[in-house]
Order: C-alpha cells, then structure tokens, then sequence
C-alpha cells in the first residue's frame, strides 16, 4: 500500500505515517518556539529583538504548515 499526493484527498482519512509526520513536525516547531520565547532575553544578545520575533513566526509557520500538508496524503485505493 502506498501513499498519494492528492488536492483532493485532503478530505479523505489521512494515513497513519503522515499523521505521525505531520503530528511530530508541529511538536518539534511548537517546543522550538516555545523554547524561543522563553530564552527571549538570552536570544537578544545574539539576535536583534526584531530577528528574533520573525525566527519564532517561522517556526510556527513551518510547523502549521508541515502538518496541514500531511493532510493531502492518502492511500492509493482510496481515491479510486
């Protein structure tokens, strides 16, 4: 069984190794900004307040972004 790449599969049941992908991509990019926002004051020394504010988007950004595109996969068998 494989898996498919599909605009229209966003709605049909994703499998389970891209949910895990897509689930472990958003931890990793919320415990990354978390960690940023916390450690604010330490980060200023190396970066400028307003690099750090744009690092912290990023992150949150690929995160939500890496887990709503796991959402397009599907199974081959499904789509037919």
């Amino acid at each position: 069984m494989s898996s498919k790449l599909s605009f229209k599969s966003y709605w049909k049941k994703t499998p389970k190794k891209w949910r895990k992908i897509g689930d472990t991509i958003l931890a990793i990019s919320t415990f990354l900004a978390t960690g940023g926002l916390f450690e604010m004051d330490a980060l200023k020394d190396i970066l400028s307040p307003n690099q750090v504010k744009t690092l912290v988007m990023f992150i949150i950004g690929f995160g939500v972004l890496g887990k709503f595109l796991t959402n397009f996969f599907t199974d081959d068998e499904e789509l037919e």
